[in-house]
């Protein structure tokens, strides 16, 4: 196991400590865990092979989807003719 040093605010460390309290852990367990959880829900890589579209869609999949209402593309302007 690696062994990893860390400076952290007056603040920060308060939190740290009473979320550790509150789930009966030692200040480095409660550390421990809390960074195993960041490390093992962070994807490590973008799969890329599909193509960007796909793999931007995969990563913000699992957030919900968003429905948008596109505006119009009809222009507003003339169309210039080239006689």
């Amino acid at each position: 196991m690696a062994t990893l040093t860390i400076h952290l605010d007056e603040e920060a460390l308060r939190k740290l400590e009473e979320r550790a309290a509150r789930n009966g852990r030692t200040v480095e367990a409660e550390a421990h865990d809390v960074l195993t959880q960041v490390a093992e829900s962070t994807p490590t890589a973008i799969d890329m092979s599909r193509g960007l579209g796909t793999a931007i869609h995969e990563l913000f999949a699992p957030l919900g989807g968003v429905e948008l209402e596109l505006p119009s593309r009809k222009s507003h302007r003339q169309i210039p003719t080239f006689e």
